[in-house]
């Protein structure tokens, strides 16, 4: 069976009620993010209106016509002297995940944030969600930090994984393993 294409585009103002189902499907059955309540409409709007006010790119992946998966960066900290570094997000539908779409959102994003001249890309990912962490080390991102309990959601106390890419020279691309 042919997946069917994927295109990457930016993400215009008629996709965020997708987008906004893609994210809160994970707030809501996921460690993906640590939201523990649905966001309404309203944020997610002003949330891209302050991505594009601040020139912060937002990226959907579309098949058949539908937005299916969602990513962006943007700022790490907001103190001048992490003006460097950009924190990204990327969710994909349920139903698609594990198909590439990740990857396809990741790509387009880390060259941007190179050709913007940032020096470091940092992901957060909940310590128990191996599939997020293989994702990010087979794009280069390294583990540098392990924070301890410092979530809590569905009843339990989470660890959050730090990893980074630095942007200055393109990683060497890591092979897949097999069956995965």
């Amino acid at each position: 069976m042919t997946r069917p294409t994927t295109d990457i585009r930016a993400a215009e103002r008629a996709d965020l009620l997708t987008i906004l189902d893609i994210y809160n499907h994970a707030v809501e059955h996921t460690t993906a993010s640590y939201d523990l309540e649905p966001q309404a409409l309203a944020a997610r709007v002003a949330w891209f209106e302050a991505r594009q006010a601040q020139g912060w790119p937002v990226l959907v992946a579309v098949q058949s016509g539908q937005v299916v998966g969602w990513g962006s960066y943007g700022t790490f900290r907001d103190k001048p002297g992490y003006r460097h570094s950009v924190e990204h997000s990327v969710y994909v539908a349920p139903g698609v995940q594990g198909s590439g779409l990740g990857t396809a959102l990741m790509r387009p994003l880390i060259e941007r944030a190179r050709q913007d001249g940032h020096h470091v890309m940092l992901g957060a990912v909940d310590a128990e969600n191996a599939g997020s962490l293989r994702f990010h080390e087979r794009l280069g991102f390294e583990r540098v930090a392990h924070f301890r309990q410092v979530g809590h959601k569905f009843g339990r106390w989470l660890d959050m994984v730090f990893l980074q890419l630095l942007l200055e020279h393109p990683p060497e691309p890591r092979a897949r393993p097999p069956g995965r």
